[in-house]
């Protein structure tokens, strides 16, 4: 039995991806303690058990805020889970390990948002407790909501800058193109359509072509053209370096998440 600690958008990805995944709605139970969202939680989940308090079982994941990770991890060992994983932003493996004792195999991850469509990239880091079943079991789990790659957790503050945040940062220039669509004189609606068919064609490329986005930029990009004005007005902006403060930032902001 898998128990997934805390109903909210992240847990309910997950939940959702295993059952695409051909999980058996027996096996797995959502623990959530408000009693509103465990009405909707039942709406939105046929035959998946929805509790209060995590009953009996041998895994959980636990997608609370921070500051309820290591009671989560307390209730969930107390109901005999040997393995937990958790998608916390911010707790540290150590932190983790001690709220659930030495005995009990820990792995912290990261995904984010576009797991809600099962196209997260997420990064995990397991504690030295884990052996490779432990990891095949996370990895399995964690690809039920996209892509998992497993790195050193010193480099999950980095990861948590660049991916965690990176939607925000995909929807904010998205904002900004809308908004200049819009100043050209296209209205919001079909600002809006061009714009995310955009955003869905250029990341299909990336992700099939075998150029990379340097590349994939050039290609587009002929001398004097239309594209090389264009780029040429995000560089005198300072478009590049803006980005890479922007991940630094968010970094650094994980890290002293992390540390508090």
């Amino acid at each position: 039995m898998l128990a997934v600690v805390g109903g909210g958008n992240m847990g309910c990805a997950v939940v959702q991806g295993l059952l695409r995944a051909g999980h058996a709605a027996s096996d797995l139970v959502i623990v959530e303690t408000s009693g509103e969202r465990r009405v909707e939680l039942t709406k939105l989940f046929a035959g998946i058990l929805i509790v209060a308090d995590a009953p009996r079982c041998d895994e959980a994941m636990i997608a609370v805020k921070p500051a309820d990770v290591a009671t989560a991890c307390e209730r969930v060992v107390a109901a005999g889970a040997q393995r937990v994983i958790s998608i916390a932003a911010g707790v540290r493996i150590a932190a983790i390990q001690s709220a659930c004792g030495a005995h009990v195999r820990v792995i912290r991850a990261m995904p984010n948002t576009p797991a809600v469509v099962g196209l997260s990239a997420t990064a995990m880091a397991v504690a030295d407790t884990c052996d490779d079943a432990d990891r095949a079991w996370a990895r399995t789990l964690l690809q039920s909501i996209g892509i998992v790659v497993e790195i050193d957790e010193s480099m999950l503050d980095a990861f948590t800058g660049l991916i965690g945040s990176g939607p925000a940062y995909v929807f904010y220039m998205a904002e900004s193109l809308q908004a200049a669509a819009v100043a050209e004189g296209f209205d919001e609606a079909t600002s809006t359509k061009l714009v995310a068919q955009l955003l869905v064609g250029a990341a299909a490329l990336l992700e099939r072509e075998p150029e990379d986005a340097r590349e994939l930029r050039q290609r587009v990009t002929s001398p004097n053209g239309t594209t090389a004005a264009g780029i040429a007005a995000l560089n005198d902006r300072n478009v590049p370096d803006a980005f890479v403060a922007a991940v630094r930032a968010a970094t650094q902001r994980s890290k002293q998440l992390g540390d508090a």
